[in-house]
């Protein structure tokens, strides 16, 4: 039992480890109060589902453009100041909801601003986040890192929206924006003990070039390319919540919908809790690729049966298999990338594993239209299975990874050591 718990190296070894990670667990469930909460208030204000449902799309673009710059700026700036300033900004973004849900007459047009604002704010900072962990978690123990900070996520993602419904519903959107705006507060509070991340004294000036030099190290290092490639091709494929409301009336159990959207992150919480085996697997390639396939056939059994229990059981697997793929291609990221291009990295990582969830929603919702809502779920899973095998002939270097020899691996690792050495 001790070897499936969590490693809580990284928490022992590194104080600002911890404190990043306690700011982050605050600041996510704090955001998930808003993620309710506003397209609640939007439906109240406009009753209408077009309405709702352009606020994913006004958070689109923002996301794509300043996941790119924000990884340029994570490379050429101090990532902690870096850290502090998007943090402040989202904490002004959760009070200017607050002023307006309580006015006599909400406007609707601050809810659009400031969905794309934060869009905007988040891809700014996630970038840094993910530069600065190499800096304060020793090298061996980034694997483990990568699986606290799932642990610290998928918390979130369970019990956020749960409690964030139950505040909206019996306190007020009021409260669900101005307990966000506190625990911004907080967080911001946590980050100024931080210690600076000066950049790199190599690092690159922000700009287009900064940015295309990232790309053509990503499109060099095929193993990275395939990590991408192959999140990206999971969730286009099977990401599958678009159509769960209809899955649910199918099966004449719309009382599971709740369930089934809890299913996902309940899954990655089951293997952040015992991630403690995860530290001593060295081909993380192999276990991203199989991870994906079999998210993919989790999927093709969840369109497939008829009980809505085992739809439920099958989603949760299918959580299970993110996660892991999550960690594996977290520890690739953090383990070989050369410290002065981590940031725009984590840019190009930021737009995978979210613009693929946004583009799979359409996937779904459109095969659903066109055949079912059940062949939309398992179909779009043997298409996954079947572009991550294909992916995975492609580009053998995923295939072949390993940390212990990996030569980028071995060299982020020597240069590392070097480093704490020094200090």
């Amino acid at each position: 039992m001790r070897a499936l718990l969590p490693d809580l190296a990284p928490w022992r070894t590194s104080a600002d480890f911890r404190r990043l990670w306690v700011a982050g667990l605050i600041t996510n469930f704090g955001s998930f109060l808003t993620f309710v909460a506003l397209p609640v208030q939007m439906k109240e204000l406009t009753g209408s589902a077009v309405a709702v449902g352009a606020i994913g799309a006004v958070e689109l673009v923002p996301l794509i453009v300043f996941g790119l710059y924000g990884g340029a700026l994570a490379d050429a700036l101090d990532k902690r100041k870096l850290i502090m300033w998007t943090e402040a900004g989202q904490g002004v973004l959760s009070a200017v909801l607050l002023v307006n849900a309580l006015l006599t007459e909400p406007l609707v047009w601050p809810l659009y601003a400031v969905a794309a604002l934060s869009s905007a704010l988040v891809a700014v900072q996630r970038p840094a986040l993910d530069a600065l962990t190499p800096r304060i978690v020793r090298h061996e123990h980034l694997p483990a890192a990568a699986a606290l900070n799932s642990l610290r996520w998928t918390v979130g993602g369970v019990a956020g929206p749960a409690v964030a419904g139950l505040v909206v519903a019996y306190a007020g959107l009021g409260w669900a924006y101005a307990a966000d705006l506190a625990t911004f507060a907080v967080s911001l509070f946590l980050a100024v003990g931080l210690a600076a991340s000066p950049a790199a004294h190599e690092a690159a000036k922000p700009s287009l070039r900064a940015i295309a030099e990232g790309a053509r190290y990503a499109w060099s290092r095929k193993e990275l390319l395939g990590t991408y490639a192959i999140d990206l091709a999971a969730m286009f494929f099977a990401f599958p919540l678009a159509v769960l409301p209809f899955l649910a009336d199918e099966l004449d159990a719309e009382w599971s919908l709740g369930l089934m959207y809890a299913a996902l992150p309940a899954g990655s919480l089951l293997v952040s809790l015992t991630s403690g085996w995860t530290s001593r697997i060295h081909r993380h390639g192999r276990m991203v690729a199989y991870a994906a396939a079999c998210w993919g056939l989790a999927m093709v059994a969840a369109g497939a049966v008829h009980d809505v229990w085992l739809v439920l059981l099958f989603l949760t697997l299918a959580g299970c298999f993110d996660m892991v793929s999550g960690i594996f291609r977290a520890a690739m990221w953090n383990q070989t990338i050369p410290d002065e291009l981590r940031g725009r990295l984590a840019g190009i990582e930021l737009l995978s594993y979210s613009a693929g969830p946004q583009l799979g929603q359409v996937r779904a919702g459109g095969m659903a239209a066109v055949f079912s809502v059940r062949a939309s779920v398992w179909a779009g899973g043997v298409m996954c299975v079947a572009a991550v095998g294909v992916l995975a002939v492609c580009l053998p270097q995923l295939m072949r990874y390993d940390v212990r020899s990996n030569a980028h691996a071995v060299r982020m690792k020597a240069l590392r050591e070097g480093v704490a050495g020094e200090r």
